[in-house]
């Protein structure tokens, strides 16, 4: 059924699945920066080579992510394929 003034573009539907898609892949690059923290700190391993900084990564590409996340969703918003569907303004 469909509610007065709330109109439906075919794209807020895939739209759903990407913002959700994104945020888990957030909370999981989190999740692995929390896994690669715990398993400490040194900058060596056993044979002495360096280590990679995998934590680094695993939160730079979280930074990277939530930026691009906001961008789509900001440019959706712009080209008109979502609506905010939140409280009324009142003026």
């Amino acid at each position: 059924m469909r509610r007065p003034g709330v109109w439906r573009t075919p794209i807020m539907g895939p739209m759903k699945y990407l913002v959700i898609a994104a945020f888990f892949a957030i909370i999981g690059s989190l999740g692995a920066a929390l896994v690669y923290m715990m398993r400490g700190g040194s900058t060596e391993e056993e044979d002495g080579t360096p280590r990679k900084n995998h934590m680094a990564r695993a939160l730079a590409f979280r930074v990277g992510f939530s930026i691009l996340l906001f961008v789509v969703v900001l440019i959706s918003y712009l080209m008109g394929w979502i609506q905010p569907t939140g409280l009324p303004l009142r003026g």
